[in-house]
């Protein structure tokens, strides 16, 4: 994005959501993306808490406004709320745990619950810098994702590893969705208001968004 171009200049406004279990990283990803940062002092996030970050996608400024679970799913409480217009989803593990991978499938199907079929989902396995203590392989990882249809990355919010390319990937792949809908329709993307979250609807073209993309360090 040009730096002369105001945080307020954007041409489409789209709600991404992490989840995962509690501990996995979600908070760390988000500051990594949103503000460069990293805290190996994080405590687990209270209240409501979204950041936004502006990037180009080929020629429209795309503002991400990215949700983190507000320590909510200690208690499996996220609301409805919470996931109401997201059209993208960072699906967290810790690559160190493995429980917290074998609980993936249980967050998936809380969020096709809550979502749109069409919504752009990419599971990551985050701490991918603790190599000697991973407990789960990328390849069962890459194998849940391609049966469940969703983009695969493992990421470092530490080392700063494919965090960038983890979101800018749901970013483009979320807007090549909000355009083939707004051509099905017959209407000029571009048209679309700008500002308004959108809403991707319908289930004919899901199958074509969502190839599995992997990136192993």
């Amino acid at each position: 994005m040009a730096a002369y171009r105001a945080d307020e200049d954007y041409d489409y406004l789209y709600k991404v959501v992490l989840i995962g279990d509690s501990g996995v990283g979600k908070s760390n990803l988000l500051s990594r993306f949103t503000r460069n940062e990293f805290s190996l002092e994080s405590k687990s996030t209270i209240g409501v808490e979204f950041a936004t970050r502006s990037i180009r996608v080929e020629d429209k400024i795309v503002k991400a406004q990215i949700w983190d679970t507000a320590g909510q799913e200690r208690y499996r409480a996220i609301t409805s709320a919470y996931y109401r217009g997201a059209v993208g989803a960072l699906l967290v593990y810790d690559v160190t745990r493995h429980v917290t991978f074998e609980n993936v499938e249980r967050w998936l199907k809380e969020l096709r619950g809550h979502t749109d079929s069409n919504i752009v989902i990419m599971l990551v396995g985050n701490k991918a810098d603790l190599r000697h203590l991973c407990a789960v392989s990328t390849e069962d990882a890459k194998a849940f994702a391609e049966r469940e249809n969703t983009f695969f990355m493992e990421t470092s919010a530490l080392e700063s590893m494919n965090v960038e390319n983890a979101f800018t990937e749901v970013l483009t792949q979320i807007y090549h969705v909000v355009s083939r809908k707004a051509l099905d329709i017959g209407g000029d993307p571009a048209a679309l208001p700008k500002g308004q979250t959108i809403n991707v609807g319908g289930k004919d073209d899901v199958s074509a968004v969502k190839k599995v993309g992997c990136c192993n360090a």
